[in-house]
């Protein structure tokens, strides 16, 4: 029986309808007004389709996945991706277009800048935009992450952090600030689990330094605190194969002091005694990181140089290695001074 005109029509009014509140919906729904832009924080973070304690997830979302955030709710954020996917994210899982640039820009800087020492993460470590408790978290560290190390910088910790209770000043007066501490925090660049890397800062005390052997022992034994090393070259051994030569350099005391480091050491492989010499010593500096390798003819004699902030001026000095003898290389302008020679101490 054939439908008749009047319902075909009514039919068709439904239709007409239906289609343009669905329209209607979806141009909503997709023209929600964007509060700002942020970038997935994290290594995997998760996209729930509510914000309710009872929600299914939505999809996953990649560290530094750029997204459009829709509204806040408590801790939480919705959030557009790319592909026009809505749904529920943790706000710690956020970084905001200000931090994502930070993280670019310390990027850049760690491309361009030499690897003054390489480590692994002690304890699980938050690494930061800045040096500093203060400064905006990137992401957390795990446990054993390795760490190529670019810059130190000292800074000072909030008192909240060093104040000791009833602690009293030299004349007794409870109320007299305690004294200001700082510690050393380090430009890093982290290799994570799935062989991407992450720029930013993290506590120095937090890293430990691959040293290698049996370098650690001779810095302990002469009191030093490692700041930096480098493989100057390699000599025969009697034995066979080849033995690496070291420059060290490091500090006296606790962390947190103005210079980089105070001394430095060269370590020669002794082919008599089959074991390493201090073949230079130099003491009394205030040197600024970076380090600089140097070589005569590519594969000769081996050199380095550095920022010396106890010269005039903050010059940089320069040292020139022949085999096992250290010499500084005089500058323009230093003709009256004495060229500095290494000794070689027994033992």
């Amino acid at each position: 029986m054939p439908i008749p005109r009047s319902i075909r029509k009514l039919l068709l009014g439904f239709a007409v309808v239906f289609v343009l509140c669905v329209a209607a919906y979806l141009k909503f729904h997709h023209s929600k007004p964007v509060l700002e832009v942020a970038y997935a924080g994290n290594r995997q973070v998760t996209l729930w389709n509510s914000s309710a304690e009872i929600r299914e997830v939505s999809g996953t979302l990649k560290y530094g996945d750029r997204l459009e955030v829709l509204d806040h709710f408590q801790q939480q954020a919705q959030v557009r991706t790319a592909s026009g996917l809505v749904g529920w994210v943790a706000e710690s899982d956020l970084l905001s277009v200000d931090l994502w640039q930070k993280i670019k820009d310390l990027d850049a800087l760690a491309a361009a800048s030499p690897v003054e020492a390489r480590g692994a993460t002690r304890v699980i470590s938050n690494l930061r935009a800045g040096p500093g408790r203060d400064s905006p978290r990137v992401r957390q560290l795990a446990k054993g992450v390795p760490v190529e190390m670019f810059a130190r910088q000292p800074v000072e910790v909030p008192v909240a952090a060093t104040a000791q209770p009833t602690a009293r000043g030299d004349d007794g007066d409870a109320s007299a600030p305690p004294a200001v501490k700082k510690e050393d925090w380090w430009l890093v660049r982290a290799r994570l689990a799935d062989d991407s890397t992450v720029t930013g800062w993290v506590l120095g005390r937090f890293v430990d330094f691959e040293v290698p052997e049996p370098l650690p022992d001779y810095a302990s034994s002469a009191g030093m605190r490692v700041t930096t090393w480098f493989e100057l070259n390699r000599v025969a051994d009697s034995q066979g194969g080849e033995r690496p030569q070291y420059l060290l350099a490091g500090v006296k005391g606790p962390e947190g002091q103005a210079c980089d480091f105070t001394q430095l050491r060269v370590f020669t492989w002794g082919q008599q005694s089959q074991r390493y010499e201090t073949a230079f010593v130099a003491s009394n500096l205030c040197g600024k990181l970076p380090v600089k390798i140097t070589r005569q003819g590519g594969a000769g004699d081996p050199g380095f140089s550095f920022q010396n902030l106890t010269d005039t001026g903050g010059e940089e000095r320069v040292y020139q290695m022949h085999q096992t003898v250290v010499r500084r290389v005089k500058q323009a302008g230093e003709a009256g001074r004495k060229s500095e020679k290494g000794k070689r101490p027994h033992g």
